[in-house]
């Protein structure tokens, strides 16, 4: 036994180094008589014994198991190589140690004489592989030795398991196939075999690596029978273990380019205010791992901080707007294909503004006598969408209670004149606004005022079907109805004197029958005809405002029918014949134009005027006044004639 120590250079100054014990067989055999250097350097540190000439099966295995071992130690800790061809081809010389021994040519095969046969320095190796994956592939493997007039060949196929790295790629392989022997004197024996073995490629280009070395144990199995009787088994059929080394060039096909190294970049938050940081982060892949990279960053708006996979964003003194944060990664030690960038987008946006709430009072009524109440509300928001409370509510005079947006005022004690109100709208960051208004207590009218206002409440006027024509203004207004005017235009006129302010509203309207066109100008003819009545009663023009509905909201049977119940100038016999004809009285309620009085808002009672003789049309007068109808006998063919509308 030997202690071999085998150091190589892999590339970029790394050398590995180990030693272990190899049978001396393998040291003969296998690196004495091969290749001097095949891609390590062997130096004989002590030797235990003289070696044997044909070395042992298990010998021959732990030795090249060993061996390929130092490859794949050397480079565990690396990364895998993103370059996996579909096809390997290579191409170089092999030399062979037999290790086998056969009967010597021309013996007797009852006696026959052990050959071993001489090792085979010249010789050719080729093996083609299918890449399945990055790591597993099918390999045909042929090889072909020659030497002293003897000749080895070998022809096989099996799996391979590759470990490719950027420095190195590193396989192992176990082929079976056919094993044929040609020994000078002796016929060729074909027997079957197999190879297990391993070795490690040093890449020179994309395409092209060297083979620095490639060890493997070769197995055959074969058949002398005509040259050893069956008492010689070993020499009858013998079995070769032998050792094969390869060195030359590897070619790859198909192989797939190199993915470009990418970045990913992300922020958080993505939305800030002015002055809060952001955490940026950058994620990258396709980078070799066992690289040092190099992070550049930057931003389109605050000041950027750091030199790693993380970043912080100052945004204080950045103005509101959007930005980027933008990282370059690279890989120094790579000549090409080392850099990728990315940015990420993230929002600045300004600082809540602090607008005070806005908040007003409205009061109801605004105007009150003395001793009156008014229901104070009170309305605040926030410009700024927070929430917000109402409270302190005062008064100058009078009594104020309530809280929140509600209070009432009591007026009782309080002199005649205006009354402010404050009250105080604060929102949740403390800001603060207040507001007023202003209640006027009132001085109580005249009697005569009162009188008046009372008296100004009167009937609404109502015109017969169709009335006035247009083309007569003048028309329309029944005697009656005149009488009620001419008593409010001297009632109107007295009142002005005490509130000059005062007007009379006037609002015409019409029945359903008819178009809406036609209704509304018939309606407005209506108001027109009162007004100019008026005028004519000394009412100044100036303090008349009319308005003209058609027969927008219409009066319902059941209007109709409640007024007549509850009216209390008809009588039984009255009542009940107005009940029977509520459809003709329901069209003659809607011939009318309403009187508002604007300083009460007081409106005239729609009552129909049944003590009126201009209701006699409608149902035949008072009842002490009717009078049986005298039906004309109908000739024969007349067609009677169609009643006019509204």
């Amino acid at each position: 036994m030997v202690n071999i120590c085998v150091s190589s250079s892999v590339g970029n100054g790394l050398r590995f180094s180990y030693s272990f014990p190899v049978d001396c067989s393998v040291l003969r055999y296998g690196l004495q008589r091969g290749p001097a250097r095949v891609g390590a350097q062997a130096t004989v540190e002590s030797m235990d014994s003289e070696m044997s000439v044909l070395p042992t099966r298990g010998s021959l295995c732990r030795s090249v198991l060993l061996l390929l071992a130092l490859g794949l130690m050397s480079n565990a800790t690396l990364a895998q190589s993103d370059s996996n061809p579909k096809w390997d081809l290579f191409i170089g010389y092999q030399w062979l140690h037999p290790g086998g021994t056969v009967p010597a040519p021309g013996g007797d095969p009852s006696n026959p004489t052990p050959f071993k046969i001489p090792d085979m320095p010249a010789g050719l190796g080729e093996d083609l592989t299918y890449n399945f994956d990055p790591h597993w592939g099918t390999e045909f493997d042929v090889g072909h030795n020659w030497g002293s007039s003897n000749n080895e060949c070998t022809y096989s196929v099996g799996p391979r398991f590759i470990w490719r790295t950027d420095n190195g790629s590193y396989f192992l392989h176990t082929v079976v196939g056919l094993n044929r022997a040609n020994v000078n004197g002796l016929n060729s024996s074909n027997g079957i075999g197999a190879i297990l073995g391993g070795g490690m490629d040093l890449p020179v280009t994309h395409e092209i690596a060297w083979r620095v070395f490639q060890t493997d144990y070769v197995w055959g199995l074969h058949n002398y029978a005509d040259f050893a009787a069956p008492e010689f088994p070993d020499l009858r059929r013998p079995s070769f273990q032998g050792v094969r080394l390869r060195t030359g060039l590897v070619f790859s096909f198909d192989v797939a380019p190199p993915v470009a190294p990418a970045a990913t970049c992300t922020v958080q938050p993505a939305e800030v205010m002015v002055g809060e940081p952001i955490a940026a982060t950058v994620t990258t892949s396709n980078f070799s791992s066992k690289h040092t990279l190099t992070y550049s960053w930057s931003a389109s708006g605050g000041v950027v901080m750091g030199k790693d996979t993380t970043a912080q964003v100052d945004t204080a003194n950045a103005a509101p707007g959007r930005y980027a944060v933008r990282v370059n990664v690279s890989d120094p030690k790579e000549k090409k294909n080392n850099e990728a960038s990315c940015l990420a987008n993230f929002t600045v946006k300004p600082l809540p503004p602090r607008n005070p709430p806005i908040i007003s009072i409205s009061a109801n009524p605004t105007a009150v006598l003395a001793g009156g109440t008014v229901n104070l509300s009170a309305n605040c928001s926030s410009p700024d969408g927070v929430s917000t409370s109402v409270a302190n509510w005062t008064a100058s005079a009078g009594t104020i209670s309530g809280s929140g947006s509600s209070a009432t005022l009591e007026t009782g004690g309080a002199a005649p004149g205006a009354i402010t109100v404050n009250a105080t709208c604060t929102d949740i960051r403390g800001l603060i606004s207040q507001t007023s208004t202003r209640v006027t207590v009132i001085t109580p009218p005249p009697p005569e005022i009162v009188h008046l206002e009372q008296r100004l409440s009167l009937h609404s006027i109502y015109f017969p079907t169709n009335q006035p024509r247009p083309g007569d203004m003048k028309g329309g207004l029944l005697p009656g109805q005149q009488r009620t005017l001419i008593a409010l235009a001297a009632d109107f006129k007295q009142y002005l004197q005490n509130k000059p302010e005062a007007h009379l509203i006037l609002g015409g309207r019409a029945d359903m029958r008819g178009t809406a066109e036609y209704n509304q100008k018939l309606s407005e003819q209506r108001v027109a005809r009162v007004k100019s009545f008026l005028v004519e009663q000394g009412v100044p023009e100036g303090n008349v405002d009319t308005k003209a509905f058609g027969r927008e909201n219409s009066l319902t049977d059941a209007q109709v029918r409640d007024a007549i119940v509850n009216n209390p100038e008809l009588t039984t016999e009255e009542r009940q014949r107005a009940l029977k004809n509520v459809g003709v009285i329901r069209l003659a309620s809607h011939r009318r134009v309403d009187i508002t009085l604007s300083t009460t808002g007081q409106t005239s009672v729609r009552q129909f005027p049944f003590n009126s003789t201009d209701a006699l049309t409608l149902i035949g007068g008072r009842e002490g006044e009717r009078k049986k109808p005298i039906r004309p006998a109908r000739k024969p063919g007349l067609i009677r004639p169609k009643s006019p509308k509204n």
